[in-house]
């Protein structure tokens, strides 16, 4: 059974830093666009960072280009997303999700995310001091 667990989530204070993981079983991330979606409380959920790791391929979104990274553990089913200069406006459960037939922006700008294949259970993050 195709599947991806998050862990890292946490409370962080603005201005720090938090990476979280993403472990895809079953399926191989070569095969697989994979990305980092975020619902904050009341509002939809949003792609963040996405990646096609077979075509080099990554998208950000705009509100977080600069401070964070997505990438993945060579040779590993493993994909991460590095969050720096962390804001009270990054707050929101973070999910991971995986979709064998997009590229990594469509993914992130996918209009129906349960349209996706993959989804993992989320894992919150707060920004707050």
């Amino acid at each position: 059974q195709v599947r991806v667990v998050e862990s890292g989530g946490g409370l962080v204070q603005p201005g720090g830093a938090l990476t979280l993981s993403c472990a895809a079983s079953a399926f191989n991330l070569d095969d697989y666009a994979i990305g980092w979606f975020r619902q904050a409380p009341g509002k939809e959920r949003v792609g963040v960072s996405c990646m096609r790791t077979s075509h080099g391929t990554t998208y950000y979104r705009e509100s977080v280009k600069g401070r964070f990274i997505i990438f993945r553990d060579d040779g590993k089913n493993i994909v991460y997303l590095q969050m720096n200069n962390l804001k009270p406006e990054d707050t929101g459960v973070y999910y991971c999700a995986a979709d064998p037939w997009l590229w990594a922006d469509k993914l992130c700008q996918v209009k129906d995310y349960r349209s996706l294949e993959v989804w993992g259970q989320g894992a919150l993050v707060t920004v707050s001091s």
